[in-house]
C-alpha cells in the first residue's frame, strides 16, 4: 500500500502537465501513488499521461468520457486511492524536491490526520512570492485540534496545502461539489473533524499563477458559488467540530474576508453584478453572525467589514474609487517622449484605425521586416493559389526592397504606407509579431506563424531562465500574443510547448509549418539546381555549418574552426557557414564566388542551402527540425551544452533525443564526419517525433482556416511520408 496517494485532476494543462508530474514520480521518497483523472482533456494530456503510465507504474490514469469539473473529478480519483494519506494537487501545480519524503517524516512524527504545508506562489510574470502561513506554522503546536487552535483558520483555503488520513474522509464520506470555491467545505470541514492537525514550516507546493484559465482571474457568473459553498462549510463545522462555538467567530470573520476579497478583484465581478454580489454578502453576515459578535479587524479592513454588514453598498463603492484614484497617482510615472516625427507618424496611424478596413488586404512580415522569407512567404504564395481575391502585400526595411522576389507588392517601414496599410488590413501575418504599439482593430485577423520549432524555452517559460532572457518585460510579450487570432504549430510537441509559453485566447494551428512544404516535395533535380545556382563544384560534399545564437555573447563567436574543418575534411568539401540573423547586417549581398569555405550568411533563403547541402552541422538552432524532412544527416556540435541549457533553458535534452550524431568535442565532430555514423536510428526517431505534418501540404491547411478561399480552389496534396505518432494533422 502506498504511503501517500497524491489525486491530481488533468483538463487543458498540456503546458504544464510535465512538470506537475516529474515533481511527484522524480522524488526520492518511493512510496507514493499518483492517480491522474483525465477530465475529458481537449488537448494533449491525455496522451501524455499515457506516455509517463507506461514508464512508471505508480501512475494510474483514469479516463473520463465527458468533462465534470475539478471537484466531481478528485472523487473519481478518490475512488482509486489506496494510500494511507491523501492529497489533491492541481496539474499546474508542482511539488518541490524533497517534500514528500518531508511530509511522510512528519506524518509519522505526530500521526496527525491532516497536515498543513507552506507553499510560494509564482505568478506567470515570474515573481516569486512567500506564502503567509510561514508566521502561523512558526506558532503553531506539534498537534492540536482546530478549536484549541484556530489561527490555521487564515491558512489558505485550498485542498492543494492539506495532506489528509484516508480514513478521515472516508469516515466523513465527504465529496466535493461541481463548481467553483469547491474547496472550501473540504478546508474547513476536515480541520473541524480532525482530532489531530500538525504543520510542516516547510514550502512544499509551488502555486501556479496562471495568466488565464484560473477562476480567481475569471470574470462570471461562477463566482456566485461562494456563497452556497460557505453556506456548505458552516453547515459541515457545526457537524464535525467537537466545539462549533469555539470556531464560529474566526470563520465567520474569514468568510466575510473571503466575500469581499472577491469584490474587490476587477477579474471576477463587475458592473451591476456587484450590487446583487453585495447584497448576498450582507445577507450571509446577518444569517452566520455569531451571537456574541466577532473579533472584528482594525483599519480598513475592519471598516469595510461593518459597512457589509449595514449593506451600504454605495459608501463601499465610493471607498474603493478613491483608493483606486490614489492607486492610479502612486503608479504615475513619466512617459518616455518620443520623437516628433514618431509622434506624427503614430498620429496619422491612429486616425487610419477609425476608417473601414480594406477586408481584402493581407499585409506580411517576416522578422522584424527583414524581407521575404519563411512562413509568411509560403502562405503568401499559397494564399495566391486558394484565395486570389485578396492583395497581399509585404512590409519590408528600405534596405531589403531589392531582395524582393519580382511581382511581390510591397510597403517599406516608417511610411505613411506602411501605417496606413497596418492599420487598414484585415489579415496580418507574421513570423514575429508586430510593434508594440500596434493595435489590433475589431474584425481583423492576426496569424502568428512563428519561425521555428523550439529546443531553447520561449515566452512565460523563460522565467525560470532570467540569465539567458533577452526581453524581460513578459507583461508587454503576452499583450502582443494578445493580439493573435491564429498561431502555428509545426508537430504536437509545438502545441504542448506553446501552451505554456503563450498562454493567450487564440487557436493552435497544429499543420505543420508552411515553409517546409518545398522540402517535403524536393526532388534530386531541386538538389542540382540548387548546387549549380550556388556554383559548387560536381561531386563535391557540402556540410551547411548553422550555429545558433548564445545570449551570452553580444557578438557573433563561432565554437568551430571552419578554415580548420576545411583543411581537416580535404579536397572535394565545400563548407556553407552561415551565421544566426541576429549577426547578420542589413543591406549585405550574399558571398559569391567559388572556395573551400563560404560564407552564406546573407544568403536569402535558407532553404536553397538546405537542398545544396549534404550534412548540416548545428549546434542549438531550430534549423535542425527544418533539415530533418530532407532525411539527411545531422551533426549535433555542442561543446557547451551544459551552459546553453543551464542559462538559455531547453524543452528536452538534446544529447538524449538527438536528430543524428552528436559530437560535445572538435576529435568526435571529425571522427564522425570522417567514419560516417550519422546516427541513423536517432534521425528516424526524431523525424516522427518533429515532422510528421510535413507532407507537403500545411500551407493549404493554413489558407483554408484563415483565409476565405475561392469555391472549387484546388491545390496539389501530397501524402505525408513519415508516420504520425498518435496525432492526425488538420486536413482540409
Amino acid at each position: 500500500m502506498a504511503v501517500i496517494s497524491v489525486v491530481v485532476p488533468v483538463h487543458g494543462v498540456q503546458g504544464y502537465l510535465r512538470r506537475c508530474l516529474e515533481s511527484i514520480l522524480d522524488q526520492s521518497f518511493p512510496d507514493v501513488q499518483v492517480v491522474a483523472v483525465d477530465d475529458a482533456s481537449p488537448d494533449a494530456s491525455g496522451s501524455i499521461l499515457a506516455e509517463y503510465a507506461a514508464r512508471d507504474q505508480r501512475l494510474h490514469v483514469v479516463t473520463l468520457e465527458t468533462n465534470i469539473g475539478q471537484g466531481p473529478a478528485r472523487n473519481v480519483g478518490l475512488k482509486h486511492a489506496t494510500g494511507d494519506y491523501v492529497w489533491f494537487l492541481d496539474a499546474d501545480d508542482w511539488l518541490a524536491p524533497g517534500s514528500l519524503e518531508a511530509v511522510a517524516a512528519r506524518l509519522r512524527e505526530t500521526g496527525a490526520d491532516v497536515l498543513l504545508v507552506d507553499w510560494v506562489r509564482e505568478s506567470w510574470t515570474g515573481r516569486v512570492q512567500a506564502s503567509t502561513a510561514g508566521t502561523i506554522y512558526a506558532q503553531a503546536p506539534e498537534t492540536f485540534a482546530l478549536h484549541t487552535w484556530t489561527p490555521v483558520i487564515d491558512v489558505l483555503h485550498v485542498a492543494w496545502n492539506k495532506v489528509v488520513r484516508r480514513d478521515l474522509v472516508d469516515r466523513l464520506g465527504f465529496e466535493f461539489d461541481p463548481g467553483w470555491y469547491e474547496d472550501l467545505p473540504y478546508t474547513y470541514g476536515v480541520l473541524a473533524a480532525a482530532e489531530r492537525i500538525s504543520v510542516l514550516d516547510r514550502s512544499c507546493v509551488h502555486y501556479r499563477q496562471r495568466r488565464l484559465g484560473a477562476a480567481t482571474r475569471t470574470i462570471g457568473e461562477g463566482h456566485f458559488a461562494i456563497f452556497p459553498a460557505w453556506t456548505r462549510t458552516h453547515e459541515l463545522v457545526e457537524i464535525w467540530s467537537a466545539e462549533p462555538a469555539a470556531v464560529r467567530p474566526v470563520l465567520f470573520q474569514r468568510m466575510i474576508w473571503h466575500f469581499l476579497k472577491v469584490l474587490a478583484n476587477k477579474n471576477r465581478v463587475h458592473g451591476a453584478k456587484r450590487r446583487e454580489f453585495y447584497a448576498q454578502i450582507h445577507e450571509m453576515y446577518q444569517r452566520f453572525l455569531p451571537p456574541g459578535g466577532h473579533p472584528a479587524p482594525s483599519g480598513a479592513e475592519g471598516f469595510k467589514q461593518k459597512l457589509a454588514g449595514q449593506g451600504r453598498f454605495r459608501t463601499f463603492e465610493a471607498l474603493r474609487a478613491v483608493n483606486r484614484w490614489k492607486s492610479k497617482l502612486r503608479k504615475t510615472v513619466r512617459q518616455p517622449v518620443r520623437s516628433a516625427r514618431s509622434a506624427l507618424w503614430q498620429s496619422y496611424y491612429r486616425l487610419q484605425l477609425r476608417l473601414p478596413a480594406d477586408e481584402n488586404l493581407v499585409l506580411y512580415s517576416a522578422y522584424w521586416h527583414r524581407g521575404y522569407a519563411c512562413n509568411p512567404a509560403a502562405i503568401y504564395e499559397k494564399a495566391g493559389e486558394l484565395a486570389p481575391g485578396l492583395r497581399g502585400v509585404w512590409a519590408v526595411h528600405p534596405d531589403r526592397v531589392k531582395g524582393l522576389p519580382p511581382g511581390v507588392d510591397h510597403v517599406v517601414s516608417g511610411t505613411r504606407a506602411y501605417y496606413r496599410a497596418l492599420a487598414r488590413a484585415k489579415y496580418l501575418v507574421n513570423n514575429v509579431n508586430w510593434p508594440d504599439w500596434a493595435t489590433k482593430r475589431r474584425g481583423s485577423v492576426h496569424l502568428m506563424t512563428h519561425h521555428g520549432t523550439p529546443l531553447k524555452v520561449m515566452g512565460l517559460d523563460q522565467v525560470q531562465y532570467p540569465a539567458g532572457v533577452k526581453d524581460p518585460d513578459f507583461p508587454a510579450q503576452m499583450r502582443r500574443a494578445d493580439r493573435w487570432d491564429f498561431s502555428i504549430a509545426a508537430n504536437a510537441f509545438t502545441t504542448e510547448r506553446w501552451a505554456s509559453a503563450y498562454p493567450c485566447k487564440h487557436e493552435t494551428l497544429e499543420t505543420g509549418y508552411p515553409r517546409n512544404d518545398r522540402l517535403a516535395r524536393a526532388t534530386p533535380e531541386d538538389t542540382a539546381a540548387m548546387r549549380e545556382r550556388l556554383g559548387i563544384p560536381a561531386g563535391a560534399r557540402v556540410v551547411l555549418y548553422a550555429p545558433t545564437h548564445r545570449e551570452w555573447h553580444k557578438e557573433s563567436r563561432m565554437v568551430l574552426d571552419v578554415e580548420d574543418l576545411a583543411r581537416q575534411l580535404g579536397p572535394g568539401h565545400v563548407i556553407l557557414v552561415r551565421a544566426h540573423y541576429f549577426y547578420v547586417k542589413g543591406g549585405q549581398r550574399a558571398a559569391a564566388g567559388a572556395g573551400e569555405v563560404r560564407d552564406v550568411s546573407h544568403y536569402p533563403v535558407v532553404e536553397d542551402l538546405y537542398l545544396a547541402s549534404d550534412v548540416l552541422i548545428t549546434d542549438y538552432s531550430s534549423l535542425m527540425f527544418d533539415y530533418a524532412v530532407l532525411d539527411r544527416p545531422i551533426v549535433i556540435f555542442a561543446p557547451d551544452w551544459e551552459a546553453y541549457r543551464s542559462v538559455r533553458g531547453t524543452y528536452f535534452d538534446l544529447f538524449e533525443e538527438p536528430p543524428g550524431a552528436v559530437a560535445a568535442t572538435y576529435p568526435e565532430l571529425l571522427d564522425v564526419l570522417r567514419g560516417g555514423d550519422f546516427g541513423d536510428a536517432a534521425r528516424q526517431a526524431f523525424r516522427q517525433r518533429f515532422c510528421h505534418l510535413d507532407d507537403g501540404g500545411a500551407a493549404e491547411r493554413v489558407v483554408r482556416r484563415v483565409f476565405p478561399v475561392t469555391a472549387g480552389a484546388v491545390s496539389p496534396r501530397i501524402e505525408a511520408s513519415v508516420p504520425s505518432p498518435g496525432r492526425v494533422a488538420v486536413k482540409p
